[in-house]
């Protein structure tokens, strides 16, 4: 039986990032027993749909899933062993910031069955991690750091880049700092500034300008030589690792497989259906009370809408997709996936590599993969 993911989504942080469109809520105190009730309520619903099948993963997801006390994790951990068949080496993933108040949960944490840990450290100096708005400074979140190597097996951190008048020089020196703590695997995203946020507004009024594309580029290219060289190669457009360190979770949504969410504002792909919950934490609560779960909008997705997912998602791993295995799976042509005429153009560019079973986006065209993706897929395979 095809393996299953499951994401939890807690909605809570201390403060809002400027840069951070994720679900997430600031609240003075949250009601532990209410959210473990709704949590199992939620996840009970979707093992019923599901059956009792094998699953590959968990990830609590935010927010800021660290805030959660470690027995409500454990108790979370154990409901779903008994709704699904962990499989033997099962990835526990939890989305942690690096503070001191929250490391200190980190034992806790792993005893709770947490067995891979990411840290949203975002930067390794204190002025960037100001303007990001972090609540912690450079030394604690190095430190949070060195406790989780402690206590996990699997460690991952973010950085942001990109950010406004960052220099090659000043990149070189922070990631050489953060491929030198020996982590076997790294989240490294460019600055984007999402629509709604705090940067978004700053943007708009003037109070600073991003960094320009050309440069961004120039920090990209930096990006993936230095981890290159470190052995810790990019295998999705982001996120790099050393071999056999992915994250096996998020493998699942790039690679279109079967995974349910629950809790506020988390989505689902089980099925055939999408999934998504009510954002509002309070408006979930509701839900869950009134109906037994939070799902605000199940919609069945057609071939055509499926394959566009699959084929958007998985051109941003470096092993791209295989087009006649994944026309097949929706009933489509090579064709109703890739623009043919695009795909020899972009070929030929050495934007793509081409192979008898499998497409996937070059070195030189991952920089430019939005631009790239919205030639090569075809106009009437994205619109639902």
């Amino acid at each position: 039986m095809t393996p299953l993911a499951l994401y939890i989504h807690w909605p809570f942080c201390l403060a809002k990032c400027p840069y951070c469109d994720f679900n997430s809520h600031v609240r003075e105190k949250t009601d532990i027993t209410a959210w473990k009730a709704a949590l199992f309520a939620d996840m009970a619903h979707e093992a019923a749909v599901t059956g009792r099948r094998p699953l590959s993963s968990i990830f609590f997801g935010g927010g800021t899933p660290s805030l959660m006390p470690p027995a409500l994790v454990g108790a979370l951990i154990e409901k779903a062993g008994e709704f699904w068949d962990f499989a033997p080496d099962i990835e526990i993933t939890l989305e942690a910031n690096p503070s001191s108040v929250e490391a200190a949960n980190f034992a806790a944490l792993a005893q709770a069955g947490i067995n891979r840990v990411s840290l949203g450290l975002q930067a390794l100096d204190d002025k960037p991690l100001k303007f990001l708005g972090r609540l912690h400074d450079a030394a604690e979140g190095l430190a949070a750091l060195d406790v989780a190597q402690q206590h996990f097996g699997r460690v991952s951190f973010d950085l942001i880049y990109a950010r406004p008048d960052h220099t090659p020089e000043l990149w070189k020196s922070e990631l050489e700092q953060a491929l030198a703590r020996g982590t076997g695997h790294l989240s490294l995203y460019q600055l984007t500034i999402e629509p709604g946020t705090r940067f978004a507004t700053l943007v708009r009024e003037g109070k600073f300008v991003p960094l320009d594309d050309d440069r961004a580029g120039e920090l990209f290219e930096i990006t993936r030589e230095m981890t290159n060289a470190a052995g810790i190669s990019a295998y999705e457009i982001s996120n790099h690792a050393r071999a056999g360190e992915e994250s096996r979770h998020n493998l699942t949504y790039w690679r279109y497989l079967d995974y349910v969410g629950i809790g506020p504002g988390a989505h689902g792909r089980r099925g055939g259906l999408a999934t998504v919950r009510h954002r509002k934490p309070e408006n979930f609560l509701n839900a869950v009370s009134n109906a037994g779960q939070g799902i605000v909008e199940e919609r069945l997705l057609g071939n055509r809408e499926q394959a566009s997912e699959a084929v958007l998602m998985g051109l941003r791993l470096a092993e791209g997709i295989a087009p006649a295995a994944l026309a097949g799976r929706f009933g489509l042509s090579d064709s109703d996936l890739i623009v043919p005429a695009k795909r020899k153009f972009y070929r030929e560019m050495g934007f793509l590599n081409d192979t008898e079973t499998h497409l996937n986006v070059t070195e030189r065209g991952m920089p430019v993969l939005d631009a790239l993706l919205a030639e090569l897929v075809p106009a009437d395979l994205v619109a639902p």
